[in-house]
């Protein structure tokens, strides 16, 4: 039997969850007002930074007392400086429910060679939070990039407790609520749910993170970008746009843009909002089809951002090759770009649902799936 196409196309196929899509009506053009050729230590240089900063702080409601400071090497710059300058004063956990978790686990375990407790879960699951220990410094991830399954709320967090929250919300800043209080060193690049270039992170700390490296000096020397104190104080001029090395500019005007782009369609709200009604685009798709699931076992843990699936049909034997020609033959049909799950995920398809993508075109996407699945299925030439 032949299979038909479906009629509808996404007009913007690209579903990467990094760098992601770029806001709705994006063009070079917009980025006009970047000080190209100009030091961002200049007046002009120096007030773009410092209007990034007003403006993450406005749209993501970050109190007045945290600071909010560009770092570079994107989020990995960010929580890697967080991990070398504050980690070693009291006992750690490190929670992991997939690869970037991981990643810190090895930082800190091998790297730093701390002796952390390490709770992980499988993709598809979380750590049970009820378990961990806050009065120890506590290292996570919001959402599981390349899992799919993030921390429903910060509930669990209790807010007397004694050590440091160290949270990875790369994937959740600007798409989930994310509770201050409960935390004490949030990390992310603007490079996912804004859709902004990469090679930039963004670092933000409470008070509390704050008086710690004030009154604390790691064992091990800290490379020049991982500095944020200075003869034992905070280097305030990094949370005014004083960055520790140089940015470019056309990245900061082009995150300008799209801080400008949130406030005109209604802020966090705003965003969060069209982000949910992406992801409840797929989770309508799949909720009555036996061959495709989500990968997060609990619904509540699934990410409204990096939407991961997996195949179900036990007529498939080999999933990862599977998959992979699923994504290859969407990608060819021009209707999804960079949706293959992440290398190190179990095999299925990722597709980015932040805030820059357009519902109508996640809404068309979801029958070209099934398309591509038949394709595939019957490629195997194995009966139904």
């Amino acid at each position: 039997m032949a299979l038909t196409a479906p009629a509808t196309r996404p007009v913007n196929p690209r579903f990467s969850s990094g760098p992601c899509a770029k806001i709705p009506g994006f063009s070079l053009d917009m980025l006009a007002d970047a000080p190209l050729g100009r030091s961002h230590r200049a007046t002009v240089g120096k007030a773009k930074l410092k209007e990034a900063i007003d403006l993450t702080r406005e749209i993501l409601g970050v109190p007045a007392d945290y600071r909010i400071g560009i770092v570079p090497a994107s989020d990995t710059g960010a929580v890697e400086m967080a991990l070398w300058s504050l980690l070693g004063a009291r006992p750690v956990e490190m929670l992991a429910w997939e690869s970037f978790g991981e990643g810190w686990v090895t930082d800190v375990v091998k790297q730093l060679k701390l002796d952390a407790t390490v709770r992980k879960a499988l993709y598809g699951e979380i750590v049970d939070f009820t378990q961990v220990d806050f009065n120890k410094d506590v290292v996570f991830t919001w959402n599981g990039t390349t899992s799919g399954v993030r921390l429903p709320n910060a509930d669990v967090i209790p807010a007397d407790r004694e050590g440091l929250t160290i949270c990875d919300a790369t994937s959740a800043a600007f798409a989930m609520e994310m509770d201050w209080a409960k935390l004490d060193v949030t990390t992310f690049s603007w490079q996912k749910v804004l859709g902004g270039e990469g090679g930039h992170g963004v670092l933000i700390l409470s008070p509390r993170a704050v008086e710690r490296l004030e009154t604390y000096t790691p064992a091990w020397p800290l490379p020049k970008i991982f500095r944020l104190t200075s003869k034992g104080k905070i280097s305030e001029g990094i949370f005014v746009g004083e960055t520790i090395n140089t940015p470019s500019m056309l990245c900061v005007e082009d995150y300008l843009v799209a801080l400008k782009w949130a406030k005109t369609i209604g802020g966090l709200k705003g965003l969060i909002g069209r982000s949910e009604a992406n992801a409840d685009e797929v989770k309508t798709f799949i909720a009555d089809k036996t061959w495709i699931a989500n990968l997060a076992v609990d619904p509540a843990t699934a990410s409204c951002t990096s939407v991961c699936v997996k195949f179900t049909d036990p007529r498939i034997t080999d999933g990862a090759a599977f998959a992979k020609a699923v994504a290859k033959r969407l990608e060819k049909e021009g209707v999804a770009l960079d949706a293959g799950a992440y290398r190190d995920a179990p095999p299925g398809l990722r597709i980015w649902c932040g805030a820059t993508v357009e519902q109508a075109d996640v809404k068309a996407l979801m029958p070209w799936i099934e398309y591509a699945f038949n394709a595939e299925i019957a490629a195997l030439a194995v009966p139904a």
